[in-house]
Parts: structure tokens; C-alpha cells; sequence
């Protein structure tokens, strides 16, 4: 089979589109990862491994890794919708993102203009509201509002990169809320091996054994803690992150919703029922923001986020547009895989404790 030349700019074909479907499902657990893939798709290991180094390359697979549960793991995390006059947007935004806990960092279409992700570790001296008041002190926010899930309905971010799926398409069955751990913490031992499942898994024939000569484990150890954090769902899968633009998905509409208190749960499960659908959530409402039901929908184009979110509107019956709002990314200025257990937390609450100036996030 003849694959394309290399390029930074390199544009998936056919075959590139099956495989992103194929790592964003999730990759096994077993001493050849990338033979597995190809296995499953038709392509032999070393196509897989070509053509991830050109997916990678071109910015289009961000990492691929184990994909933790932050609260199954003890941190304390939630959604952040902060107001900033235009003029200060920017220097907000970074100020906020030098906090290693913000994963996601965007500008959206709204009052509200600055949404984040931020998480604390377990044993933070600050905790998370007072992390936030510290982030909206220093970087001159009009407002900040905590939004944390009090229920969640789905997450599950896999990007349909071969275009075949209707935009209204809902799955057969309800699908179940997701489990968040088993309740006990991660031990001394669970963190080392956190430590190394949330790496970029390497391109190579035996990626494992890479991690297993760098850490002095065993290949047998780190699948095997792999295996365990799957089964008490520390990990909610092992798989292919996408950097949803560079891989053809332009449009990022969060759909917010005015769902009346007795309908929530009806309605959550059967939004989360939506394939395009990728979280659906409930958080919090406050006199400024009074949408409780969130729904996070990736398209190729507004036009299609719209179709998906019209669906859902005359599904639910909440089909006034006064009961919801669309809020679209217009602008990313941070979005990492969260690092669990690093120093980094700590040395940012010395400089917040202290009154040091915060770190801030420069984009790449």
C-alpha cells in the first residue's frame, strides 16, 4: 500500500481517517500495541507506525496515553466560566493558564468569555475555591463562576473522522453514567505507575518496553497496573487524543441548557443518547447563568453543530430558544492532557501563598 508523502500539513486520507477512528476507540493493553491497531483495520504494524509519525508531525494526534479520571484520582477539578472586558482577555488568559491543574483553556462566544478546566491535587493547602479566587484576583476578572459536575451523564471524545455518521444519530440504548473510581485513592505504588501510563505512549514496534527500561518495571507490571486501573476506573481508557481542528472538526459548540429540576433525569441520559455528543453534564446555576444541563457537541462546521443541537432541542422538547444558549470556541489558548502527581502544583501555590506573581501560560 502507498502512503503519502510526510508533511506538517500532511491531510489524512481515507486509510489515515479509519486509523484515527480505530486509536480514539482505544488501544489494547498488550506488549504491540500498533499490530493490534493494524490488525483491526487491515494495515500492517509498520503502516501504522508510518503513518502515526505523519499524524503526529502534523499536529493532527496530539498523544497517546492513558486517559485518568481526575476526581477517581482525588483531585478536586471543575469548569470555570470567567468575564473579562476584551482588552484584558488575553492577559487573563495566560495568567490562568500558568496553573498546571488548567488543562482546557478557551474563548468562547459569550458574556462569559474565558472557560477553563482547572484541577487541585489532593493534598493542596489552597483547595479549589480558593485556587479560583486566587486566579480571578490576579487576573482581573469581572466574574468568576464555579461550575463543577454535580452529575455526570457521558464523556467520551471520539471524533467520527470518516464523516459517515448522521449529525441527529442516537444510540440504541441509554447509555449508563460513567462510573468515577471505587472510592479508595491511589496508593504510593498506583501513583509511580500513574506516573508512567499518562506519557506519550513512544512510536516504536514495543512502546511498553521503552517505559519499562526507563522506569525499571516490568512490561508485565505496567500492563498489568493498566489492566487494574481500567477495572476500578482510575482510567477511563487508553487511547488517541485528536487536536479536534487540525483533524477537520472546526466547530466546538457547548450547548447550555434551562431544564426544569424534575426533567433532569429524563433528559440528561437522552441527550447523552446523541452520538455527535461527546460530555453532558450537570452543574450548578447562579443568578447570571441559569443553564444547568451542558452538552458538548464537535462538528466539521457550525452549520452541522446547529443541526446536532436542533435535534436535541425538539428530542427534549425544549425547543424556546430562551431555554438555551450555544457557546462557541472561537480561540485555544491552552489544552493539554493533564500531569498528575508533579511538583508544579505545589511551586504555583508558594508563588500564590506568598503573593509572588503568578506563572503564565505562553502558547506554543
Amino acid at each position: 500500500m502507498t502512503t503519502a508523502p510526510a508533511s506538517p500539513r500532511h491531510k489524512p486520507d481515507e486509510v489515515d481517517r479509519d486509523l484515527l477512528n480505530a486509536l480514539q476507540a482505544g488501544i489494547a493493553l498488550v506488549p504491540h500495541p500498533y499490530r493490534e491497531v493494524g490488525e483491526r483495520i487491515g494495515l500492517s504494524e509498520d503502516e501504522v507506525l508510518e503513518r502515526m509519525t505523519r499524524l503526529k508531525e502534523g499536529g493532527i494526534v496530539r498523544q497517546v496515553s492513558a486517559i485518568f479520571d481526575t476526581r477517581a484520582l482525588g483531585y478536586e477539578s471543575s469548569l470555570v466560566a470567567a468575564r473579562y472586558p476584551e482588552d484584558k482577555l488575553f492577559e487573563g488568559a495566560a495568567i490562568v493558564g500558568g496553573h498546571p491543574g488548567v488543562s482546557h483553556n478557551y474563548r468562547r462566544t459569550h458574556a462569559f468569555n474565558l472557560w477553563f478546566t482547572v484541577a487541585v491535587e489532593p493534598e493542596s493547602r489552597l483547595g479549589l475555591e480558593a485556587t479560583v479566587d486566587k486566579l480571578q484576583e490576579a487576573s482581573g476578572a469581572e466574574s468568576m463562576r464555579l461550575l463543577p459536575t454535580l452529575k455526570l451523564y457521558k464523556i467520551n471524545v471520539q471524533l467520527d473522522m470518516t464523516g459517515s455518521q448522521d449529525n441527529t444519530a442516537k444510540e440504541d440504548a441509554p447509555r449508563k453514567a460513567p462510573q468515577r473510581g471505587d472510592g479508595a485513592l491511589p496508593t504510593e505504588r498506583d501513583k509511580e505507575f500513574i506516573q508512567i501510563l499518562q506519557r506519550d505512549l513512544p512510536l516504536t514496534s514495543a512502546p511498553f518496553d521503552v517505559w519499562a527500561e526507563e522506569s525499571g518495571r516490568s512490561v508485565g507490571e505496567i500492563l498489568g497496573a493498566a489492566e487494574t486501573f481500567a477495572e476500578r476506573t482510575y482510567m477511563r481508557r487508553f487511547a488517541a487524543v485528536l487536536n479536534h481542528r487540525r483533524a477537520g472538526f472546526g466547530a466546538n459548540g457547548m450547548a447550555v441548557w434551562k431544564v426544569p429540576e424534575e426533567r433532569l433525569e429524563e433528559l440528561g441520559p437522552r441527550m447523552a443518547a446523541f452520538k455527535a455528543v461527546s460530555h453532558c453534564y450537570r452543574r450548578p446555576t447562579y443568578p447570571d447563568w441559569p443553564y444547568n444541563l451542558f452538552t458538548m457537541v464537535h462538528s466539521t462546521s457550525m452549520d452541522a453543530c446547529e443541526e446536532t443541537i436542533e435535534a436535541i432541542a425538539a428530542d427534549s422538547g425544549l425547543d424556546d430558544p430562551d431555554q438555551r444558549a450555544v457557546l462557541y470556541s472561537t480561540l485555544e489558548f491552552k489544552k493539554i492532557r493533564l500531569v498528575y502527581y508533579t511538583p508544579e502544583y505545589r511551586e504555583w501555590e508558594e508563588f500564590a501563598l506568598s503573593g509572588g506573581e503568578l506563572p503564565r501560560w505562553t502558547r506554543a
